[in-house]
């Protein structure tokens, strides 16, 4: 829960000479849900390239699926669930529209994503990919349909209030596998939060299942990221400083973890920016209530992996192996203090207000607008490299 972002949207591996990374400045843009995907913006008039592309998938959704309610929305397209009309089986379709797929980059995005949900398929925590289709309008990913409920609600609602340092040791781990499954595949997930993990059903023993691969993707060794996506909350420092890997996906499990403990979370600021200072400098904060409750196996646990360095966090799986979420391990079975809840609540509270409040924006705004907005921040973005900074605001003030 947190914006997602988009500070500049080149998406490459370290290591590369200058000039290429300059070229690739102008060319590339990430698709998460973020403020301005400034350079996927502009098509000068031109038909999208996505409307001339085929993507070599299945022509015959409608032959095979019925279409049911909308289960949500995002920038690029919507998710339904759907029906399979031979075997009755319920599915969730996302539905990507190509007329938004302006440039390579976008067309490429989806074609990765489909991708790594195959090399991901059947892992139990992974939510399970089934199908592509397209046709001349859109690209239809058939998956798995998870009915369980986001992660902090399933938690929120525990009708005896009963949650334990057990219960999250229990979906941490699950966590952990999928991290680990994707880093021993040489995928990162890159967008790891809480409301990226569904469970499968209602039941008591459900699984977990991660969801939306969408900013994934392939990481060879000894490369790096140099852009920035994720959610804010949960960006660990080396994404902030262009260069990270497989590891800030260990971090953001750290930041969900301290969440999962104590209901509040770790770096917090009214801006982005004065997120990104305390995910820099800052030490989380293990001395207010319920810290002092909280065991030593599960704070020392968190604290291995909000570590700034990531060479000396642990990895997804050297953290499997920590003594507080094996298994039958540290981890205690009594009840967390009545606060964690209470934090969680209001943080849940927040987090989908502000969402509400940034689609209501955006459904306001016409297409006119949007290009309007886009001129605006062209005008704004003086050295043009996808962010608007402080400074830039102000010398724009000052004219």
């Amino acid at each position: 829960m947190g914006a997602c972002l988009s500070r500049n949207p080149n998406k490459r591996q370290g290591d590369d000479k200058d000039k290429q990374i300059a070229q690739e400045e102008d060319t590339k843009t990430k698709n998460p849900e973020s403020k301005v995907a400034k350079s996927k913006g502009k098509s000068n008039g031109a038909v999208p390239l996505g409307k001339l592309t085929k993507f070599g998938y299945s022509t015959n959704f409608d032959e095979k699926y019925q279409k049911g309610k909308l289960l949500g929305h995002g920038q690029f397209g919507y998710t339904y669930a759907a029906t399979d009309i031979v075997t009755k089986e319920k599915v969730a379709v996302k539905i990507i529209e190509k007329k938004k797929m302006l440039l390579p980059i976008a067309v490429e995005d989806v074609k990765r994503e489909v991708k790594i949900m195959k090399a991901l398929s059947g892992h139990e925590n992974v939510v399970q990919f089934y199908d592509a289709f397209e046709d001349d309008d859109h690209v239809y990913i058939v998956m798995e349909l998870c009915e369980g409920g986001e992660l902090l609600d399933r938690i929120l609602a525990k009708k005896d209030k009963r949650y334990s340092e057990k219960d999250a040791a229990k979906v941490v781990r699950q966590m952990l596998n999928v991290a680990a499954r994707c880093h021993l595949n040489g995928i990162v997930h890159r967008d790891l939060k809480p409301e990226n993990f569904l469970f499968k059903e209602r039941s008591e023993d459900s699984p977990l299942k991660a969801t939306d691969f969408g900013l994934s993707d392939y990481i060879t060794p000894g490369k790096r990221f140099t852009d920035v996506v994720g959610s804010a909350y949960y960006v660990a420092p080396e994404v902030l400083r262009r260069r990270s890997g497989p590891q800030s996906d260990a971090w953001s499990i750290g930041v969900i973890t301290y969440i999962l403990l104590c209901g509040r979370r770790p770096f917090w600021d009214k801006t982005e920016d004065g997120i990104f200072k305390e995910v820099l400098k800052k030490k989380p904060d293990f001395r207010e209530k319920p810290w002092p409750s909280i065991s030593p196996s599960a704070k020392d646990f968190v604290k291995k992996l909000l570590i700034k360095d990531p060479r000396a966090r642990l990895t997804a799986a050297q953290a499997l192996s920590h003594p507080w979420v094996r298994e039958g391990g540290d981890a205690r079975d009594i009840p967390l203090d009545i606060s964690v809840l209470s934090n969680m609540r209001k943080f849940v509270k927040y987090s989908r207000l502000k969402q509400i409040a940034l689609k209501a924006l955006a459904s306001t705004l016409n297409q006119e607008e949007i290009s309007h907005l886009r001129d605006q921040f062209d005008a704004i973005d003086m050295d043009k490299n996808g962010t608007i900074t402080l400074e830039e605001i102000r010398q724009v003030l000052s004219i």
